[in-house]
């Protein structure tokens, strides 16, 4: 702590050097909501100085003294600001950017070389406008962000209609998904059909996949980081939409004569009303009754109060919940099942400006996940009752506090540091069963587990050349358990080398650590996965992560084209081992599950060459990505100890997007996706085994054919060695827009794979029998959504 201390005072006493040098600060608003905005471009006209605001739209620039010079604020969606300033004394500059209407012509000869890609030191990151987002047809309707960037290079989906980030090569496990500076642990509802986050809630969405700055930790493959909306502090404001399966409303607006402000955001799916007639209208025939339902919910809250120019406090949470269950009832039974999960996240946030060169954020904060699977059935009759019950519970908590500062020492140095702590408890697994049949009820859990994990971490953005900047880094992680701790160095360095005004070369090498696990048997990152801590018997898994690319921006079209090659290698990744679950019994100690006897640990690499050409803005938007990639995995207790590639290797994946604006009430928007199909494990052959037992037919030939009654027996072959059918995929939308005196609203109608190919879910063997009285075993494919319309209403004003 001392030594910290001592970091602060001596890079506040930096600021007393350099007398003939300047500083501009300030923040960066939205004008109408004064949401702060993150991302936007600050520079000194005709020279090389700039910088970029940071998360909470500060920015601070130190330049020489001069008589006057022109500063300029850009961001991709609002109009561009110019201020002609006197560089005589230190100014504080707070600065209302306005949207702009996209079907207005670009002036592109006003696009200034500071707000290319190209002279970025930060590669593999991708940032979405969240208004582009809105735009992209969406399955059922629904706009999901983790969806929008499945259409990215490096990232891939699980299977049909699943939200589960593949970051190259990594598992859903390893992306690290922040809202608020909260960790959200789950992030799909209906089984991962769609995802907890509703776009009309967020302020900004940026995937990093490479290259991670230090202050980045936890996970190896990447990080999605989210931010709500602030809420106008002009005017109360609302947004929502009706759909086929939920609808949504927020609403925000000023509170405290406009020094505060609020936000408040729901959805609801309403599935299970919507089935009640057609569940109705199928009932037994006996006086059973049956009500199975399934619904999801979530909220989304902030409140922000300006304490004064230099103190600015938030309060934020999400809170969620899927619940399935389905309800048996007649005369002589009880029989109830069911699923449910939820996260629920509270964050409270802190900013305090300690001089114009220094700004600090402190957080602390919460979050949670729990998930539980119920069954009860009671069967009586007039001479007895049988009763039987199941309960399985596994949670994770945390508890957080971080403390983040930016530095800008000079226009060629931004340097950022901090640190946090996270104290989980992990309650894996507990498993109680009970019933009149059962002699001994099972009441089996992993004993709670609590730990530490903490971060300290540096790095700097520096520029020693007009041609060259560098972001360099080091990161310290710890793990501490009961029995066991944890250290481990996190080197990070990414650097652009810029060869022409628009054209550069990239290179970035990360090191990460990962201390929390997730178990899974299918590979989707359902809520029935299991999340673990690191303990003596299981290492953290690790991650090395080397870079290279180069990216172009154009003027005329204003376009970004990036290329990046790419390697990983991961170590200490976890997998069950052949047979074993979440709901596996294994231990020494009756009472107690040990899901460290269920897993095996192994090593994989991933490797490939990503292309991304993309355009944010204007009348056509859109992009074109391309990812050529390999994943393997070897496991010494899997596959013979042979390496084998994961059920989401894929080849080749291609997406296109386009958004086209007609005029301002008609948009028109499209995507198409190719993926080689997912590696699998299926049976090479399935026959009877041997017994004294069978029988004998005579076939339409007149032939005497054997049937031997003795048990079906499956034989595979290695691990994952068959290859699904490519999936592809068109999607298409359309967008009626009307803007009345006091509100807009917007129809939209779509169709989900719009050709309807039948992409595969599954495969599985069966039995077909022959005209000769023979049988054979055959390939099936199933498919899971057709071609699927879909309309909604949304309103704003």
């Amino acid at each position: 702590m001392r030594l910290f201390s001592t970091l602060i005072i001596f890079l506040v006493s930096l600021s007393a050097f350099a007398q003939d040098r300047i500083t501009l600060s300030g923040f960066v608003k939205e004008q109408g909501s004064r949401e702060l905005l993150p991302g936007v471009n600050v520079f000194i006209q005709n020279t090389p100085h700039g910088t970029v605001t940071n998360t909470y739209g500060f920015y601070s620039l130190t330049v020489p003294a001069a008589d006057s010079a022109t500063i300029s604020f850009s961001f991709v969606g609002y109009e561009r600001k110019d201020y002609r300033i006197l560089l005589n004394r230190d100014t504080q500059i707070d600065v209302f950017l306005t949207t702009i209407n996209q079907l207005e012509e670009v002036v592109v000869s006003a696009r200034r070389q500071e707000d290319y890609v190209s002279r970025s030191a930060q590669m593999s990151q991708v940032e979405i406008p969240i208004q582009q987002i809105k735009k992209i047809p969406a399955f059922l309707g629904e706009k999901d962000v983790l969806k929008v960037l499945q259409l990215m290079p490096g990232v891939q989906k699980g299977t049909e209609g699943q939200t589960g980030l593949y970051v190259r090569g990594g598992g859903p496990d390893q992306n690290l998904i922040i809202l608020d500076d909260a960790v959200v642990y789950n992030a799909s509802h209906l089984f991962g059909f769609f995802s907890i986050f509703n776009s009309d809630a967020l302020k900004s969405v940026e995937l990093t996949k490479g290259g991670f700055p230090a202050r980045y930790g936890g996970r190896l493959s990447s990080v999605l980081e989210m931010n709500l909306k602030e809420g106008s502090k002009e005017k109360l404001h609302a947004e929502g939409g009706i759909g086929l399966i939920s609808s949504r409303l927020t609403l925000e607006g000023p509170l405290a004569h406009k020094k505060a402000s609020f936000l408040i955001s729901g959805r609801r799916t309403y599935i299970d009303f919507l089935a009640k007639p057609l569940i109705a209208s199928q009932q037994r025939g006996d006086d059973s009754q049956v009500k199975p339902g399934y619904y999801f919910y979530d909220l989304n809250a902030k409140l922000n109060y300006d304490l004064g120019t230099k103190d600015k406090l938030y309060l934020s949470g999400y809170f969620g919940r899927d619940n399935f269950y389905a309800n048996e009832k007649s005369s002589t039974s009880t029989n109830r099942a069911g699923l449910d999960w939820g996260n629920a996240t509270a964050t409270l946030r802190w900013n305090h400006l300690l001089n114009q060169k220094l700004f600090v954020n402190t957080s602390f904060i919460f979050s949670n996940f729990r998930f539980g699977v119920d069954s009860y059935s009671n069967d009586s009759d007039a001479s007895s009752t049988d009763e039987f019950s199941l309960r399985y519970d596994s949670r994770i908590r945390d508890l957080g506090v971080k403390a983040d500062f930016d530095f800008y020492p000079s226009t060629k140095h931004a340097v950022k540091f901090g640190g946090q702590a996270t104290f989980h408890r992990f309650v894996p697994s507990a498993l109680a069963i009970s019933g009149s049949f059962i002699d001994d009820p099972i009441k089996r859990s992993v004993k709670p587990v609590s730990t530490v994990e903490t971060g300290l971490y540096i790095e700097d953005t520096w520029q020693p050349l007009d041609i060259l900047k560098i972001n360099a880094g080091f990161r310290v992680s710890s793990f501490e358990t009961e029995t066991k701790t944890y250290v481990r160095p996190e080197p990070r360095f990414s650097a652009a080398l810029r060869l022409a005004r628009d054209f550069s070369f990239k290179a970035s090498y990360a090191q990460m650590n990962q201390y929390v696990h997730l178990l899974s048997n299918t590979g989707l990152g359902l809520p029935t996965d299991l999340w673990v801590p690191t303990t003596d018997k299981v290492k953290p898994q690790q991650s090395q992560q080397v870079a290279v690319g180069f990216a172009k921006d154009l003027d005329r079209p204003a376009l970004t084209l990036t290329l990046e090659g790419y390697y990983k290698d991961m170590t200490h990744i976890l997998n069950y081992k052949e047979g074993s679950s979440f709901l596996s019994v294994s231990g020494e100690n009756a009472n107690e599950l040990s899901w460290e006897n269920n897993v095996t640990a192994g090593r994989g690499w991933s490797y490939g060459t990503e292309f991304l050409i993309q355009k944010k803005a204007g009348r056509l938007s859109g992009w074109i990505g391309y990812t050529l990639s390999w994943t393997l995995w070897k496991f010494p207790e899997l596959n013979f100890g042979k390496t084998f590639y994961p059920r989401y290797d894929r080849r080749h994946d291609l997406s296109i997007v386009g958004i086209y604006e007609i005029n301002k009430r008609i948009t028109l928007s499209a995507t198409w996706v190719y993926g080689t199909g997912n590696a699998l494990t299926l049976p090479v052959s399935r026959y009877s085994g041997i017994s004294d037992s069978f029988t004998t037919i005579t076939n339409a030939e007149g032939k005497t054919v054997i049937n031997w009654n003795g048990p079906k027996v499956t034989e595979y072959g290695e691990k994952n060695s068959y290859r699904a059918e490519p999936y592809h995929r068109m999607d298409v939308a359309i967008q009626f827009h009307k803007k009345k005196k006091r509100h807009e609203r917007t129809w939209e109608f779509g169709l989900y794979n719009a050709y309807n190919r039948r992409n595969p879910f599954f495969y599985d063997i069966e039995e077909k029998k022959k005209e000769n009285g023979a049988s054979q075993n055959v390939l099936k494919r199933y498919s899971l959504f057709p071609v699927l319309p879909s309309f909604s209403y949304n309103f704003k004003f």
